[in-house]
């Protein structure tokens, strides 16, 4: 794992083309499913002491991507994200705290949903700095995290004769970011 300090202070923008927002959701208790948004935009703020800095964040969900048009149409339906309902367009998520524990880094934040907001724990990896070829600065990072749906309202669920449920409650998030230096 790289040392935040190699990050120069300032704005770092998400480079959307270079990044990935996903996450992964148990189907019929037996399988993953993965998916992705692919409309989403960042800020990271980056202090002097990175422990001390800052990341703002919004995934537009109406963006979901599974692979499978139907089920793409159920997410954006109001049994789950509601896009075009009384429920909110996007996803956001506001940082509160950067924590460094034995060389492995925590990120805190407020993730909003369907208007519910809970904190979140992110574990952190930095993945290092580089030259782009345009005269530009980029940073990596991987993030993972595992959120409970229905804490955001995301509570639709069909009982299956065999037992079980058709989805999973524990969603997996996982974030591989490429910020450029402003």
């Amino acid at each position: 794992m790289t040392d935040l300090s190699a990050l120069t202070p300032g704005t770092w923008n998400v480079d959307p083309a270079h990044s990935s927002v996903g996450f992964v959701a148990r189907h019929l208790m037996i399988s993953k499913v993965r998916g992705r948004f692919t409309d989403f935009s960042g800020t990271l703020e980056i202090a002097p002491d990175p422990l001390q800095s800052t990341v703002q964040a919004t995934v537009d969900l109406a963006s979901v991507t599974t692979g499978d048009d139907s089920r793409d149409a159920h997410l954006r339906s109001p049994d789950f994200f509601d896009v075009e309902g009384d429920g909110a367009p996007t996803m956001a998520f506001v940082s509160t705290g950067v924590k460094e524990d034995d060389g492995e880094y925590l990120l805190f934040g407020d993730l909003t949903v369907k208007g519910v907001t809970r904190q979140v724990e992110f574990a952190l990896e930095f993945d290092g700095v580089n030259a782009d070829p345009w005269g530009g600065t980029r940073a990596g990072f991987s993030a993972a995290t595992e959120i409970n749906r229905k804490d955001f309202g995301l509570g639709f669920n069909m009982a299956l004769e065999t037992g079980g449920v058709l989805v999973g409650e524990k969603i997996k998030v996982e974030l591989d970011i490429q910020a450029v230096k402003a």
